[in-house]
């Protein structure tokens, strides 16, 4: 019986922190240790580019970064297939052959375009790479026949757009060479993290981050800035939970939930001070980010090796995708000198 494929990756446009960790890293090692699974992963440096044009540097000095990320969490190259976008040509062509099956009206339409485009201010200086995205996207995940692509809940929207170019280049061109992919999604309520100052996302931009690569007395220091409930101004005041950060992390990270719901309730009765369970969700954080923060390290000590990992993994990532950019140029009819030669 063949293998689902798993296509997923990352835009290097810095370190990665645990909000990533939590919302897919860690579910990527789960399914790649599975054995179940053929898995691609990709450090997207093209989709980075689509806003980053004018500071190309960044890309360049994230891409090692998000390379080390993925090996201290565990994704290990002799189960999973990493790779580098800009390293496959037929990427460029599939996204080429793609975009005149789409319409200037449909991008238009995409809610998460349409957010991000909102929340990065283009207003009139929208790059037509970023519009059409999503086409880009279509490609990565076809190129490899990809039947599961782990996302968060907010990116359903371009799952169906690449559906939609799939079903729109079997039935024109009459072939079933494309495949749809389904969406694998986080638990409800694991998918996203907030970042240490509430606000509902953890951000890079925002600076609301714990990074995987940060050391112990940073990670404590971030934590001790936690942003926890405003009203709990004494000890033994009695304390909010819901929405309290400290506590939607000790949620996901702690795996004593027992000792969870007994602190969850002294603080709501009053006596528990803010810094004593800032100590605790440190230790917590500890407990798990430590391994992590070694492994890295480690792997710091050689980039050469991890230069290596990605070239090789290009190398086979770009025989699957050379394989699939033939099938589409045979149904298009443009393999004019296949036979010759």
């Amino acid at each position: 019986m063949a293998k689902e494929i798993i296509l997923t990756g990352d835009r290097p446009t810095g370190k990665l922190h645990i909000g990533h960790y939590i919302g897919s890293l860690k579910n990527r090692v789960k399914l790649q240790n599975t054995g179940d699974y053929d898995s691609y992963i990709m450090i997207a440096d093209t989709q980075a580019l689509t806003d980053n044009a004018r500071n190309p540097e960044k890309i360049r000095n994230s891409l090692i970064e998000v390379a080390l990320d993925y090996l201290a969490v565990g994704l290990d190259p002799e189960k999973s297939t990493i790779f580098v976008q800009s390293q496959i040509p037929a990427l460029f062509e599939l996204t080429t052959d793609y975009m005149d099956l789409v319409t200037l009206s449909r991008l238009e339409r995409n809610p998460t375009v349409k957010a991000e485009i909102k929340q990065k201010g283009f207003g009139d200086s929208l790059p037509v790479g970023f519009l059409t995205y999503p086409v880009a996207q279509a490609a990565d995940i076809t190129a490899f026949k990809a039947t599961l692509v782990p996302v968060g809940d907010d990116q359903e929207p371009m799952l169906e757009q690449t559906r939609e170019i799939v079903r729109s280049f079997n039935r024109t061109y009459n072939v079933d060479v494309l495949v749809e992919p389904k969406g694998y999604f986080p638990p409800k309520g694991q998918g996203r993290l907030p970042g240490l100052d509430g606000n509902a996302k953890m951000s890079k931009s925002l600076g609301n981050c714990i990074y995987l690569s940060d050391d112990a007395e940073t990670v404590k220091k971030k934590v001790m800035s936690m942003y926890t409930d405003p009203n709990h101004i004494h000890v033994e005041d009695p304390g909010q939970v819901e929405g309290n950060t400290v506590f939607t992390y000790l949620d996901v990270f702690d795996p004593d939930k027992d000792t969870v719901a007994q602190l969850k309730e002294d603080y709501q009765k009053g006596g528990l001070g803010d810094v004593k369970i800032k100590r605790y969700l440190n230790k917590v954080l500890e407990a798990e980010l430590a391994p992590i923060r070694e492994r890295r390290q480690k792997y710091a000590e050689n980039l050469d090796a991890v230069y290596d990992m990605l070239y090789q993994g290009s190398q086979k990532a770009n025989k699957v995708a050379d394989q699939t950019l033939q099938e589409v140029r045979d149904a298009i009819g443009f393999n004019y000198f296949k036979n010759r030669g």
